[in-house]
């Protein structure tokens, strides 16, 4: 149905939404921890409903001044507002002209249909200060 996969440090992830009809889903648990026998460690889930109407998809575009707990604070400040990480991809790279490693990250959010991006981009702007964060919200719709 849907998938996302990477390759970092050496380790390859990824992870899988598949649809299965009720009388074979057992095989297929069973087929899927076969595979520990060849060194693929996994974790199954069963996936959650998803709500639709109560959330809206918003892209989100960070740059920053790179420090230990950049990702934490960002997603504590989320999280405090009801604004849920859907995807984050995150990296550093050398700033140009300079020697500071800049911090980059490229999201997409699920925000409260009743959370307003001005109210958004306030909250995250109490974090630009600090952190010296751009940012760049538009709505996905």
């Amino acid at each position: 149905m849907e998938s996302r996969m990477s390759r970092m440090a050496g380790q390859f992830a990824g992870i899988l939404k598949v649809g299965v009809e009720p009388q074979q889903y057992d095989d297929l648990i069973k087929a899927l921890n076969n595979l520990s026998a060849h060194g693929i460690r996994m974790l199954l889930a069963e996936s959650v409903v998803e709500t639709s109407g109560t959330t809206r998809p918003i892209s989100m575009q960070l740059v920053g001044n790179d420090r230990p707990g950049i990702v934490r604070d960002i997603t504590r400040l989320l999280a405090g507002q009801g604004v849920n990480v859907e995807h984050l991809i995150t990296d550093v790279a050398p700033a140009p002209m300079s020697s500071e490693v800049l911090f980059h990250a490229d999201a997409v959010l699920g925000v409260p249909v009743g959370l307003s991006l001005d109210d958004l981009q306030a909250g995250l702007e109490t974090l630009a200060d600090d952190l010296m964060v751009e940012l760049v919200l538009r709505s996905e719709e």
